[in-house]
């Protein structure tokens, strides 16, 4: 299934560090699936044990977040891990 597929890949980013959506689509074999990985992070069931917050847009900006407090919670959760994000 895609979605168990990107959250397993999600569990591969080290703490401290982001990936694209754009770069987990790639790494997972479909280049062209951006969207559906920013999908599949929305319908992550247990942010932030599944790092979805260390998945930005392209452009550095940050995305959206499923996990209680959106974007702000995000942010917050991206700073204790030391990266700065443009948003």
């Amino acid at each position: 299934m895609f979605q168990i597929k990107v959250w397993n890949e999600l569990k591969k980013i080290p703490y401290g560090e982001v990936r694209t959506y754009k770069q987990i689509a790639e790494s997972i074999g479909h280049p062209k699936s951006s969207r559906a990985v920013a999908n599949a992070c929305a319908r992550n069931p247990n942010p932030p044990i599944i790092p979805c917050h260390r998945v930005i847009r392209s452009n550095g900006s940050l995305g959206g977040y499923s996990g209680v407090g959106g974007v702000e919670t995000k942010r917050k959760l991206l700073n204790k891990e030391g990266v700065f994000t443009s948003d």
